[in-house]
């Protein structure tokens, strides 16, 4: 082989090198998927869980293929309760710790974070959740405050500047 002449094989892996390295590139500032969107959840107790996210964040039903499944959804998004099987409730042991820290919602304001707080406040012990975090700043600029839903799973009320003044609508 002569000098400064490389074998084709070299030549293919390199020019397939730069075509990855483009789309990871390319991926990390524009990334494939429209958001994350959609969350599903197991749940001990599916008519106390639905009552709970429909009376406490308004969520809509979209689509209720069984007694056991449920879809919401707030127009942008996609929320799904699955009723843990009658037979595996006996077996179901959750971690002292849950693995999902928390789920999040996102607000217009502060004053909003504190006007959903003040409207929650008084039906979520009826409802099985319970506050856990008192509204609060934060050190980025958000505002938020954190309650559970019957089977203690975390839900965010969260006011972030950056996110927070997006808008999403359907199509996008």
């Amino acid at each position: 082989m002569t000098a400064g002449r490389r074998p084709p094989y070299y030549t293919q892996l390199y020019t397939l090198r730069c075509l990855l390295d483009q789309r990871i590139t390319h991926s990390m500032t524009a990334p494939l998927h429209r958001g994350l969107r959609h969350v599903a959840l197991r749940v001990t107790d599916l008519p106390r869980s639905r009552r709970f996210y429909e009376q406490l964040l308004g969520m809509k039903t979209v689509w209720e293929p069984d007694q056991d499944n449920v879809y919401f959804s707030s127009g942008i998004d996609n929320f799904a309760l699955h009723q843990i099987p009658r037979d595996e409730l006996s077996s179901y042991r959750p971690l002292s710790a849950q693995l999902l820290d928390h789920l999040g919602v996102i607000l217009d304001s502060p004053q909003a974070v504190d006007l959903m707080y003040r409207a929650i406040l008084p039906k979520i012990v009826s409802l099985g959740g319970r506050i856990a975090k008192e509204p609060k700043q934060h050190r980025d600029g958000s505002y938020s405050f954190y309650f559970s839903d019957p089977d203690g799973n975390l839900v965010q009320a969260l006011y972030e500047p950056a996110i927070s003044k997006l808008r999403f609508s359907a199509d996008s």
